[in-house]
Protein backbone atom coordinates (compact mmCIF):
# COMPACT_ATOMS: atom_id res chain seq x y z
CA UNK A 1 0.00 0.00 0.00
CA UNK A 2 2.59 2.37 0.86
CA UNK A 3 4.30 2.00 -2.52
CA UNK A 4 1.18 2.66 -3.93
CA UNK A 5 0.74 5.66 -2.38
CA UNK A 6 4.39 6.72 -3.24
CA UNK A 7 3.50 5.82 -7.00
CA UNK A 8 0.35 8.02 -6.35
CA UNK A 9 2.30 11.21 -4.99
CA UNK A 10 4.84 11.12 -7.90
CA UNK A 11 2.41 11.23 -10.64
CA UNK A 12 0.51 13.76 -9.26
CA UNK A 13 3.98 15.48 -8.22
CA UNK A 14 4.60 14.81 -11.91
CA UNK A 15 1.52 16.11 -13.17
CA UNK A 16 2.21 19.52 -11.32
CA UNK A 17 5.37 20.31 -13.34
CA UNK A 18 4.01 19.80 -16.26
CA UNK A 19 1.42 21.57 -15.77
CA UNK A 20 3.57 24.88 -13.57
CA UNK A 21 6.29 24.46 -16.72
CA UNK A 22 3.70 24.41 -19.54
CA UNK A 23 0.20 25.97 -18.05
CA UNK A 24 1.64 29.68 -19.14
CA UNK A 25 2.40 28.78 -23.04
CA UNK A 26 -1.51 27.21 -23.28
CA UNK A 27 -2.87 30.60 -21.87
CA UNK A 28 -0.30 32.14 -25.08
CA UNK A 29 -2.23 29.79 -27.82
CA UNK A 30 -5.90 30.09 -25.77
CA UNK A 31 -5.44 34.21 -25.78
CA UNK A 32 -4.48 33.86 -29.54
CA UNK A 33 -8.12 33.00 -30.39
CA UNK A 34 -9.91 35.71 -28.00
CA UNK A 35 -11.92 38.62 -29.92
CA UNK A 36 -11.03 40.76 -26.94
CA UNK A 37 -8.19 42.91 -28.28
CA UNK A 38 -7.28 44.81 -25.12
CA UNK A 39 -7.60 42.71 -22.08
CA UNK A 40 -7.21 38.99 -20.66
CA UNK A 41 -10.79 38.02 -19.62
CA UNK A 42 -11.42 34.31 -19.17
CA UNK A 43 -13.44 33.01 -20.15
CA UNK A 44 -13.08 34.35 -23.63
CA UNK A 45 -16.15 36.61 -24.97
CA UNK A 46 -15.60 35.36 -28.19
CA UNK A 47 -13.38 33.11 -30.31
CA UNK A 48 -12.06 34.17 -33.65
CA UNK A 49 -8.79 33.53 -36.17
CA UNK A 50 -8.49 37.02 -37.76
CA UNK A 51 -5.95 37.98 -35.45
CA UNK A 52 -3.70 35.69 -37.60
CA UNK A 53 -4.45 36.71 -40.70
CA UNK A 54 -3.37 40.43 -39.00
CA UNK A 55 0.15 39.13 -37.79
CA UNK A 56 0.17 37.64 -41.16
CA UNK A 57 0.35 40.63 -43.23
CA UNK A 58 2.80 42.48 -40.82
CA UNK A 59 5.73 43.11 -42.44
CA UNK A 60 7.81 44.19 -39.48
CA UNK A 61 7.17 40.40 -38.04
CA UNK A 62 8.55 38.97 -41.24
CA UNK A 63 11.58 41.12 -41.05
CA UNK A 64 11.98 40.29 -37.77
CA UNK A 65 11.25 36.27 -38.10
CA UNK A 66 13.65 36.38 -41.13
CA UNK A 67 16.38 37.91 -38.89
CA UNK A 68 16.13 35.66 -36.10
CA UNK A 69 16.59 32.61 -38.77
CA UNK A 70 19.25 33.87 -40.44
CA UNK A 71 21.25 34.52 -37.02
CA UNK A 72 20.15 31.01 -35.97
CA UNK A 73 21.21 29.56 -38.70
CA UNK A 74 24.90 31.25 -39.15
CA UNK A 75 25.16 30.78 -35.19
CA UNK A 76 24.34 26.68 -35.22
CA UNK A 77 26.86 26.69 -38.60
CA UNK A 78 29.53 28.24 -36.18
CA UNK A 79 28.64 26.18 -33.06
CA UNK A 80 28.69 22.69 -35.15
CA UNK A 81 32.22 23.86 -35.90
CA UNK A 82 33.72 24.90 -33.42
CA UNK A 83 32.19 22.91 -31.17
CA UNK A 84 33.23 19.96 -32.40
CA UNK A 85 37.10 20.84 -32.69
CA UNK A 86 36.70 22.02 -29.11
CA UNK A 87 35.14 18.45 -28.08
CA UNK A 88 37.59 16.53 -30.30
CA UNK A 89 40.70 18.32 -28.20
CA UNK A 90 39.11 18.27 -25.11
CA UNK A 91 38.47 14.05 -25.60
CA UNK A 92 41.38 13.13 -27.19
CA UNK A 93 44.25 14.92 -25.35
CA UNK A 94 45.54 15.13 -21.76
CA UNK A 95 47.01 18.64 -20.96
CA UNK A 96 47.75 21.14 -17.81
CA UNK A 97 45.23 23.23 -17.63
CA UNK A 98 42.42 21.39 -19.31
CA UNK A 99 39.98 21.58 -16.60
CA UNK A 100 40.77 25.41 -16.94
CA UNK A 101 39.81 25.13 -20.69
CA UNK A 102 36.66 23.04 -19.65
CA UNK A 103 35.50 25.52 -17.48
CA UNK A 104 35.87 28.87 -19.90
CA UNK A 105 34.08 26.46 -22.40
CA UNK A 106 30.88 26.13 -20.28
CA UNK A 107 31.31 29.57 -18.80
CA UNK A 108 29.04 31.81 -21.03
CA UNK A 109 26.28 29.13 -20.90
CA UNK A 110 26.48 29.68 -16.82
CA UNK A 111 26.61 33.20 -17.26
CA UNK A 112 23.10 35.35 -17.20
CA UNK A 113 22.50 36.63 -20.71
CA UNK A 114 22.41 40.22 -19.61
CA UNK A 115 26.07 39.81 -18.33
CA UNK A 116 27.15 38.24 -21.70
CA UNK A 117 25.38 40.93 -23.31
CA UNK A 118 27.05 43.94 -21.52
CA UNK A 119 30.56 41.83 -22.24
CA UNK A 120 30.15 41.47 -25.67
CA UNK A 121 28.78 44.83 -26.36
CA UNK A 122 31.78 46.86 -24.55
CA UNK A 123 34.06 44.69 -26.51
CA UNK A 124 32.26 45.18 -30.11
CA UNK A 125 32.56 48.88 -28.77
CA UNK A 126 36.25 48.98 -27.89
CA UNK A 127 37.55 47.42 -31.31
CA UNK A 128 35.51 50.23 -32.57
CA UNK A 129 33.24 47.46 -34.74
CA UNK A 130 29.77 48.71 -36.43
CA UNK A 131 27.03 46.94 -34.74
CA UNK A 132 25.30 44.47 -37.68
CA UNK A 133 23.76 41.09 -38.67
CA UNK A 134 27.44 39.82 -37.83
CA UNK A 135 27.71 41.16 -34.26
CA UNK A 136 24.76 39.47 -33.65
CA UNK A 137 26.03 36.11 -34.72
CA UNK A 138 29.10 36.42 -32.64
CA UNK A 139 26.73 37.02 -29.75
CA UNK A 140 24.73 33.92 -30.17
CA UNK A 141 27.40 31.74 -30.91
CA UNK A 142 29.41 32.21 -27.84
CA UNK A 143 26.49 30.31 -26.04
CA UNK A 144 25.59 27.84 -29.06
CA UNK A 145 29.11 26.25 -28.99
CA UNK A 146 28.98 25.04 -25.32
CA UNK A 147 25.61 23.41 -26.91
CA UNK A 148 27.01 21.35 -29.30
CA UNK A 149 29.96 20.61 -27.16
CA UNK A 150 28.34 18.88 -24.24
CA UNK A 151 26.77 16.23 -27.14
CA UNK A 152 29.71 15.81 -29.32
CA UNK A 153 32.05 15.39 -26.65
CA UNK A 154 29.58 12.90 -24.80
CA UNK A 155 29.79 10.98 -27.49
CA UNK A 156 33.39 11.50 -28.68
CA UNK A 157 33.97 9.75 -24.39
CA UNK A 158 31.83 6.69 -25.42
CA UNK A 159 33.71 6.13 -28.82
CA UNK A 160 36.27 3.36 -29.01
CA UNK A 161 39.41 5.53 -30.76
CA UNK A 162 40.63 2.20 -31.89
CA UNK A 163 38.30 2.21 -34.71
CA UNK A 164 39.83 5.79 -36.00
CA UNK A 165 43.35 3.71 -35.66
CA UNK A 166 42.35 0.77 -37.10
CA UNK A 167 41.73 3.57 -40.49
CA UNK A 168 44.81 5.33 -40.20
CA UNK A 169 46.51 1.64 -40.13
CA UNK A 170 44.59 0.38 -43.37
CA UNK A 171 45.86 3.67 -45.04
CA UNK A 172 43.36 6.36 -44.94
CA UNK A 173 44.39 9.69 -44.71
CA UNK A 174 43.09 12.35 -42.33
CA UNK A 175 39.92 13.46 -44.39
CA UNK A 176 38.50 9.77 -45.20
CA UNK A 177 39.06 8.63 -41.13
CA UNK A 178 36.84 11.57 -40.56
CA UNK A 179 34.58 11.03 -43.44
CA UNK A 180 33.86 7.31 -43.19
CA UNK A 181 34.56 6.67 -39.49
CA UNK A 182 34.41 9.79 -36.89
CA UNK A 183 31.51 11.52 -38.76
CA UNK A 184 29.12 8.49 -38.98
CA UNK A 185 30.11 8.00 -35.16
CA UNK A 186 29.77 11.37 -33.80
CA UNK A 187 26.58 12.03 -36.51
CA UNK A 188 23.75 12.07 -34.14
CA UNK A 189 25.13 13.78 -31.75
CA UNK A 190 26.58 17.07 -33.67
CA UNK A 191 22.25 17.14 -35.39
CA UNK A 192 21.20 16.92 -31.83
CA UNK A 193 23.32 19.56 -30.30
CA UNK A 194 23.16 21.70 -33.37
CA UNK A 195 19.01 21.36 -33.21
CA UNK A 196 19.18 22.38 -30.07
CA UNK A 197 21.47 25.55 -30.73
CA UNK A 198 19.38 26.49 -33.21
CA UNK A 199 16.30 26.66 -30.69
CA UNK A 200 18.29 28.13 -28.18
CA UNK A 201 19.79 31.07 -30.41
CA UNK A 202 16.06 31.96 -32.68
CA UNK A 203 14.64 32.55 -28.99
CA UNK A 204 17.44 34.54 -27.32
CA UNK A 205 16.84 38.24 -26.35
CA UNK A 206 18.96 39.27 -23.90
CA UNK A 207 22.13 39.16 -25.69
CA UNK A 208 20.43 40.50 -29.19
CA UNK A 209 19.36 43.47 -27.28
CA UNK A 210 22.90 44.18 -26.99
CA UNK A 211 24.78 43.90 -30.30
CA UNK A 212 21.87 44.28 -32.68
CA UNK A 213 22.15 47.75 -33.27
CA UNK A 214 19.17 49.02 -35.37
CA UNK A 215 18.35 45.48 -36.36
CA UNK A 216 15.49 43.76 -34.61
CA UNK A 217 14.71 39.70 -34.16
CA UNK A 218 11.65 38.50 -33.52
CA UNK A 219 12.10 38.07 -29.34
CA UNK A 220 13.04 41.49 -29.40
CA UNK A 221 9.67 42.60 -31.50
CA UNK A 222 7.41 40.50 -29.47
CA UNK A 223 9.55 42.39 -26.49
CA UNK A 224 8.42 45.78 -28.01
CA UNK A 225 4.73 44.63 -28.79
CA UNK A 226 4.00 44.24 -24.96
CA UNK A 227 3.53 47.99 -24.72
CA UNK A 228 1.14 48.10 -27.09
CA UNK A 229 -2.32 46.75 -25.75
CA UNK A 230 -4.33 46.32 -28.33
CA UNK A 231 -1.72 44.33 -29.94
CA UNK A 232 -1.87 41.84 -27.54
CA UNK A 233 -3.70 39.27 -29.95
CA UNK A 234 -1.05 39.59 -32.69
CA UNK A 235 1.34 39.41 -30.27
CA UNK A 236 0.09 36.13 -28.59
CA UNK A 237 -0.25 34.44 -32.27
CA UNK A 238 3.62 35.16 -33.05
CA UNK A 239 4.41 34.09 -29.77
CA UNK A 240 2.68 30.89 -30.53
CA UNK A 241 4.59 30.89 -33.90
CA UNK A 242 7.89 30.57 -31.75
CA UNK A 243 6.87 27.94 -29.68
CA UNK A 244 5.70 26.13 -32.70
CA UNK A 245 8.96 26.65 -34.28
CA UNK A 246 11.35 26.19 -31.07
CA UNK A 247 10.08 22.71 -30.85
CA UNK A 248 10.23 21.01 -33.84
CA UNK A 249 13.93 20.96 -33.02
CA UNK A 250 13.70 20.24 -29.38
CA UNK A 251 11.59 17.03 -30.46
CA UNK A 252 13.55 16.38 -33.58
CA UNK A 253 16.74 16.82 -31.12
CA UNK A 254 15.29 14.69 -28.53
CA UNK A 255 14.61 11.93 -31.02
CA UNK A 256 17.87 11.64 -32.09
CA UNK A 257 19.60 11.33 -28.17
CA UNK A 258 17.63 8.81 -27.62
CA UNK A 259 18.12 5.00 -27.72
CA UNK A 260 16.97 4.34 -31.27
CA UNK A 261 18.94 7.62 -32.67
CA UNK A 262 22.07 5.43 -31.58
CA UNK A 263 20.86 1.66 -32.48
CA UNK A 264 21.30 3.79 -35.86
CA UNK A 265 24.02 5.46 -35.88
CA UNK A 266 25.82 2.28 -35.02
CA UNK A 267 23.88 0.24 -37.10
CA UNK A 268 25.59 2.67 -40.06
CA UNK A 269 29.15 2.56 -38.38
CA UNK A 270 28.76 -1.38 -38.50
Amino acid sequence: MSDQRASLWLKLAAIGVVLFLNLPVWIIAVYAFTTDEAAYTFPLPGVTTRWFAVAWERVDMWQALWLSVRVALMATLIAMILGTLAAAAMARTRFFGRETITLLLILPIALPGIVTGIALRSTISSFAIPFSFWTIVVGHATFCVIIVYNNVVARFRRTSWSLVEASMDLGADGFQTFRYVILPLIATALLAGGMLAFALSFDEIIVTTFTAGQQSTLPIWIFSQLTRPRDRPVTNVVALFVILITTVPILLAYRLSTGAGEERMHGRGG
